[in-house]
């Protein structure tokens, strides 16, 4: 589960796992749920993956949530699985907010590494990558082959600092 505000890239992230995840011939179902204004309302989306059959795309306890936001956090950290994964996005989330010793919480401040890349749009990308090196639900390789078929045309050429991105998300993980 994946949730934050609208313009935060919560559904690319989303649909670049599904996609990946179809790559790699797993069984995939992918739900966003969104407001209406385009930037700034609710967005949030759940993956399921499985080798087998899917009964539901419809998440009520999840395996892990990334949540950017603290109303993401306060809504859905309470339903994370226990052993679960929580990924905090600090900047605008307080994990202290949200009591429970029983998941893997891993709270980083996106915002302020986005930043320090150089690339302030790319705190998704981050996160995408740090869930990658905690979960290696699916292949590095396989998010990249993902992009130009997730994203419109246009925006192809973002698609080498969005991998920056999620290789710097990767490295974090694996240092937490």
């Amino acid at each position: 589960m994946i949730s934050g505000y609208g313009g935060q890239g919560v559904l690319l992230i989303g649909n670049l796992i599904a996609m990946a995840a179809l790559r790699e011939g797993k069984n995939v179902a992918y739900m966003p749920s969104y407001g209406v204004e385009m930037r700034g309302g609710a967005a949030m989306c759940t993956v399921v993956i499985s080798n087998g059959v899917l009964g539901s795309p419809v998440v009520g306890y999840p395996d892990a949530l990334i949540a950017f936001t603290d109303p993401a956090l306060k809504k859905f950290g309470p339903r994370v699985k226990k052993g679960g994964l929580l990924i905090v996005n600090t900047a605008m989330a307080d994990p202290a907010a949200l009591v429970r010793n029983d998941v893997k919480l891993i709270p980083v401040n996106f915002r302020e590494v986005a930043e320090s890349m150089g690339n302030p749009r790319a705190l998704n990308m981050i996160a995408l990558g740090v869930y990658l090196a905690k979960t290696n639900i699916v292949k590095l390789e396989s998010i990249e082959a993902a992009f130009p078929e997730t994203i419109d045309e246009k925006y192809h050429q973002f698609i080498p600092s969005n991998m920056e991105a999620i290789k710097k998300g990767i490295e974090i993980g694996h240092a937490l």
